[in-house]
This record gives structure tokens, sequence and C-alpha cells, in this order.
């Protein structure tokens, strides 16, 4: 089991492209199960890998994973269903969803954003084997917002220009919060 760090805006790399898989090896399933620890420790529903500094065209998803709960001793697995995405790409969009989201790269903000319905994706496994798969509901939206990730855009792209800003100027105003204080610390 190894967590790993999870980047948060405004990281260069969250904004990188991912790069397609091609080794479907050890390696891979190394990748994917760092993941998904990670993931469940955030806790969060969906991991896109360049979040985790890896960039490589990986997402893995458990939207069946109870996140809520006031804290760690509440929170619980109802029903854990991980899914792992290799070189995802959506084939077909219908209808569209305002839909509440939240990112473990922009901590502390959610907003409600529009996305398809339901989608049609085409994707890989472990063993590089082709699937496809028609969605809706949650598991459409996380997709389409880990996806979103791996061609190198947030969440807080999909708002506003006012929204964005307001979110982006708070968070980097948090950043030079904590630089201050640990420097303050460490001078002592």
């Amino acid at each position: 089991m190894a967590i790993l760090e999870i980047l948060t805006f405004p990281n260069p790399v969250l904004r990188q492209k991912a790069l397609p898989v091609v080794d479907f090896n050890t390696a891979l399933e190394k990748i994917v199960s760092d993941m998904f620890d990670t993931m469940y420790d955030a806790p969060g529903v969906g991991l896109a890998a360049n979040q985790v500094g890896i960039l490589q065209h990986v997402a893995v998803i458990d939207v069946d994973y109870d996140v809520e709960g006031e804290d760690e001793k509440s929170r619980k697995l109802a029903g854990k269903n991980p899914r792992i995405f290799v070189n995802a790409e959506i084939l077909e969009r219908t209808g569209s969803v305002l839909f509440k989201e939240g990112c473990l790269s922009v901590p502390g903000f959610s907003e409600q954003v529009k996305r398809s319905e339901k989608i049609r994706v085409r994707f890989r496994d472990l063993q590089g084997k082709n699937h496809e798969l028609e969605t809706e509901g949650l598991l459409a939206v996380a997709l389409q917002h880990e996806l979103d990730h791996l061609e190198g855009r947030l969440f807080i792209d999909r708002l506003s220009e006012v929204k964005r800003g307001l979110i982006k100027n708070k968070l980097l105003k948090h950043r030079h919060e904590s630089f201050e204080r640990s420097r303050f610390r460490v001078e002592l």
C-alpha cells in the first residue's frame, strides 16, 4: 500500500496532457494499486494519474465508495466497486446535467458543473483488453471529470470566468499564507 501525494492547483503537472499507455505490465498494476490506495485514503471517488504526478492516461473510479461522514471512523466502504480506465475516450455524449463537483486537486471547493448526462466510452483494462461502456449518473460525471484531468483541464475551467477567478485567488492566497506560516515556524 502506497499513498501518493495528490498535486494541487496551481501545480503545472495538472495542466499537462497524459500520454497513452503502451505497456500493460506489472508497473501499470502498481500505479493503479497506489492510485486506489491514494483515492480511498483522500477520500475521493475518482483519481487521474496526473493528479499524482504520473503522466499516463489512467484513471481510477469507485462511485460506490461512501465518502460521506463527519470523521474518518464514520466513513465506510459501501459496495466497493473499483473501476480502471486506461486510454479511455468518450465516443458519444447525450443530454446534459448540472452536477455539484469537487476535486482532490482543488481542495475545499465545489461548484455546479454542466456535464453530459449519458456517455459511451471506450477504454482498456489492466491487461490491455478493449471495452466499451454506456453510463449515466455519478459514474458518467466522474468519468468525464477524470478524463478532463488527463487532458490537462480542471473542473474550475468549466466555470464562469468570475467563479473561476474567485476560486483561483482563494487557493493562491491560502497557499501563500501556508507558506508564510511554515517559513515563520522555521525561522523561530
